[in-house]
């Protein structure tokens, strides 16, 4: 005789079930992107005028450190020709 599968068990197989079929759909669970593309388009044309960092983030409601990071990626993604 075998032993039945527990609820725990049931609940673990349909968890991972959705988790395959939202990876399927491309959502992995992550956390949003802090910066969307309006806001760094937004931070680019102020950048461009010279505005500090400081001030761009406060604007924008977000760290300096996150913006930061956002324009040094976007700077090395144009540098190298991938897209931002």
């Amino acid at each position: 005789m075998y032993a039945r599968p527990t609820e725990r068990e049931f609940i673990h197989e349909r968890t991972l079930t959705g988790l395959d079929t939202a990876a399927e759909k491309g959502n992995h669970g992550d956390r949003p992107p802090a910066v969307d593309d309006d806001m760094l388009a937004a931070a680019l044309r102020r950048r461009d005028v010279k505005e500090a960092v400081a001030s761009i983030a406060r604007y924008l409601g977000i760290g300096r450190s996150t913006l930061y990071r956002t324009l040094a990626a976007y700077d090395a993604a144009i540098f190298t020709g991938e897209s931002a």
